[in-house]
């Protein structure tokens, strides 16, 4: 059986996820926002639980990728410098939250950063 949604994004902040929302539906891309209202109701559990999650529907996937690669926002250094991958040396990576493990679940600010590429996938430490 074909999953229903797919997962466009997560985001650290519930308003964070509000401009590519309003994007989308503008696009007439119905989205679904994953513990919008538990983020809500406590914004510092954030990393606990990966964030709020952005959603669309599996047959909307392909529309909804292109069009949030055309407006997202990639992970930048202190200095405002993008991020580079370390293997495909793009500069198209974003936050990544593993949160394994109860300790991290529990005190999610002990969390090394990390990003994804978006290109080839690999995940890397913060400098």
């Amino acid at each position: 059986m074909e999953d229903k949604f797919y997962q466009l994004a997560s985001f650290e902040y519930v308003a964070d996820v509000q401009i590519v929302k309003g994007k989308l539906e503008s696009e007439g891309i119905p989205v679904f926002l994953r513990d919008e209202n538990t983020l809500n109701s406590d914004p510092l559990i954030s990393n606990a639980i990966g964030g709020v999650k952005l959603q669309v529907y599996s047959k909307d996937k392909e529309r909804a990728i292109a069009i949030y690669d055309e407006i997202r926002a990639y992970a930048v250094d202190e200095q405002g410098n993008p991020i580079v991958c370390p293997n495909c040396k793009a500069k198209r990576s974003e936050p990544y939250y593993n949160s394994k493990g109860v300790f991290y679940k529990l005190f999610p600010f002990f969390e090394k950063r990390k990003y994804k590429c978006l290109n080839c996938k690999m995940i890397t430490n913060s400098k």
